[in-house]
C-alpha cells in the first residue's frame, strides 16, 4: 500500500469514508490522474504536475486544487479563507458532497491543468 492510501485508509470516521468518496470520484472523473504522497498529504497529478489534493484537517476533508486561480464553475461552493490564490471544496460530513458539483468542478480543474499556478 503507497502512503497516500495509507493517509486515506488511517483516517477515523466519518472523514475516511469521505476521502474514499473523493478518491473514487476523482479516479472515474479523472482516469490519467496519478495517486502520490507529498507535502504529508494525497496528492493527485496528471500528466507530472499537480491537479488537486485531500486533506483531513480541523473537523473537516480539503479537495484543494493547484490550478484554483484559473478555475471558474463553482465559485460559490469552493473556500478560500486565509489563503490567497488555493481553492477548495469542504466536506464535513458524506452527505456534504453534492457529487453534480464535484465532478464540474473536477472537470474543470482537468481542463486549466496545463495553466501556471499563478495568473
Amino acid at each position: 500500500m503507497n502512503p497516500a492510501e495509507e493517509y486515506i485508509l488511517n483516517q477515523s470516521e466519518p472523514y475516511r469514508s469521505i476521502l474514499l468518496h473523493l478518491q473514487l470520484a476523482i479516479t472515474h472523473t479523472l482516469p490519467d490522474a496519478e495517486l502520490k504522497f507529498k507535502y504529508r498529504i494525497p496528492f493527485y497529478y496528471i500528466d507530472g504536475r499537480p491537479c488537486c489534493y485531500l486533506n483531513c484537517t480541523k473537523g473537516y476533508v480539503d479537495l484543494g486544487f493547484w490550478n484554483a486561480a484559473h478555475l471558474s464553475v463553482h465559485l460559490e461552493h469552493m473556500v478560500t479563507t486565509g489563503r490567497k490564490v488555493m481553492r477548495s471544496l469542504r466536506y464535513k460530513s458524506l452527505e456534504d458532497i453534492d457529487d453534480v458539483i464535484l465532478t464540474e468542478v473536477l472537470q474543470d480543474a482537468y481542463a486549466v491543468k496545463n495553466r501556471k499556478f499563478w495568473k
